[in-house]
């Protein structure tokens, strides 16, 4: 798999560019997987159509958002663009807004960038490296802060439920469902739950066939609406970088 400084090369990221809104927004960090050959004006299109249709749920996290549409001919191959607006820039979520930094994802496939995202999601959920992120200085600077490992630490271990399946759901299975699964997975992970708990992103349709096999669903409040009632719990989670408020999201769901 692409480790996430082939996904994001320097090229790919500006810095404290003047924005009008999130539309400009996302057209700007399109226009950079275009010039990168990752994609076509089309898929920047369809991103920002993901956004009309499905609402300000890739606005993961305060300040943050992850643009994306699902795979398509538009995309050439799989790459991430990086842009930090000059100002502040409201998408209309309203937990998470004003976003400061947009990460545009275009996924050739559903698999390839999975190891990058994982990786992303666990530098921005360290405090210390978003905030050095958000403040980097160039885009060299960008991308050395981008190589580092991803943080870990050790919590009490805790016996786990029946092996069960949780899903993290998003309007197209490839982008932010992702970082919500491996923000839970470090969790699970935290309380020696691994072995017990399975996790799967995948997109709004896919998860009204695969509800009846899971045991909760976790996505956003607009994902959450739109999914409407599937006969399992569906937990809201504004924050999918925080591991703060998906453990406490767990501990709720399993009255630990």
């Amino acid at each position: 798999m692409a480790s996430l400084s082939e996904l994001l090369p320097c090229a790919a990221i500006r810095l404290d560019i003047a924005v009008a809104d999130w539309r400009s927004a996302v057209r700007a960090a399109g226009g950079l997987l275009v010039t990168q050959g990752v994609s076509t004006d089309a898929y920047t299109d369809e991103m920002i159509g993901n956004i009309e249709e499905n609402g300000p749920y890739v606005v993961v996290a305060p300040g943050l958002a992850l643009v994306h549409a699902r795979p398509s001919p538009a995309v050439h191959r799989t790459g991430l663009a990086w842009v930090r607006p000059a100002e502040p820039v409201e998408f209309g979520h309203a937990a998470n807004d004003p976003v400061t930094l947009v990460v545009a994802l275009a996924a050739a496939d559903a698999h390839a960038h999975t190891a990058a995202m994982a990786a992303l999601a666990g530098l921005l959920a360290d405090p210390d490296a978003a905030a050095a992120l958000r403040a980097a200085p160039s885009p060299q600077a960008v991308h050395r802060l981008l190589d580092a490992r991803e943080r870990g630490g050790g919590q009490p271990r805790r016996s786990g439920p029946a092996v069960q399946r949780i899903l993290t759901v998003c309007g197209n299975g490839v982008g932010t469902s992702l970082f919500l699964k491996n923000t839970l997975e470090r969790v699970l992970e935290r309380w020696g739950w691994e072995q017990h708990v399975t996790v799967e992103a995948t997109d709004t349709v896919s998860a009204r066939g695969k509800a009846s096999g899971a045991a909760v669903v976790l996505t956003s409040r607009e994902i959450a609406g739109l999914l409407g009632d599937l006969g399992i719990p569906v937990r809201v989670v504004a924050d999918f970088t925080s591991e703060k408020e998906v453990d406490a999201v767990l501990r709720d769901t399993y009255d630990v």
